[in-house]
């Protein structure tokens, strides 16, 4: 079990969270189909592929924040390009100077990235999108003893927090449109975000 994220288990939780998007990009695109474009899971699935195309060895976690963030932005379509993109380059802006990260430096780091998402979406805690997992994800990184219980923590809340949004009403982006009719759908981009945080737990665990 690690007690320290460096760049190759960071590499190797981007590896796995490639491979899980890719393998669930029709579910995730299912999701959205019921109540977006319909497009999230092939948009995602494309812009991990990239990020592992483009990654090479980055010299540090803020490097390959960065890096991943900037790929997001170029190669993933609608609002979740910007929105993952931003995530990334805040966690990246974060990470700087810093080797590895214990458990208190990825706290740190994934709520910089999530309030830099909050910024540029505007979205809140109950409008249905992917800050209704990464809030709770944050939340749970604070209680707990060691990285590994720490991401696994996270990650739970993160899956439960998108299990959540189904009975909410969407209060943001093109959800927004069809109020009530997006009762009983789990939010895809919630979804995503909490495969990423699965990803990281099984790379770390």
């Amino acid at each position: 079990m690690a007690d320290q994220l460096d760049v190759p288990l960071l590499t190797a939780w981007l590896g796995r969270a490639a491979a899980a998007i890719e393998a669930q990009q029709g579910y995730l695109s299912d999701l959205d189909a019921a109540i977006g474009d319909g497009d999230h899971g092939a948009n995602l699935a494309r812009g991990f592929k990239a990020v592992m195309a483009k990654l090479g060895t980055p010299a540090d976690p803020a490097a390959l924040f960065r890096s991943v963030g900037m790929t997001l932005i170029g190669t993933v379509g609608g609002a979740s390009g910007p929105l993952y993109g931003t995530l990334f380059v805040e966690m990246a802006k974060a990470a700087a100077g810093r080797a590895t990260l214990d458990a208190a430096g990825w706290h740190g780091v994934l709520a910089a990235g999530v309030a830099g998402v909050v910024a540029r979406g505007k979205a809140a805690p109950g409008d249905k999108t992917m800050i209704d997992a990464l809030t709770p994800a944050v939340a749970a990184l604070e209680a707990a003893a060691s990285l590994p219980e720490a991401l696994a923590r996270s990650a739970a809340a993160a899956r439960e927090g998108a299990e959540a949004t189904a009975p909410l009403v969407a209060r943001k982006g093109r959800a927004s449109y069809l109020g009530e009719r997006a009762i009983g759908h789990v939010d895809p981009g919630a979804t995503s975000s909490a495969m990423l945080l699965a990803a990281l737990a099984e790379a770390a665990g």
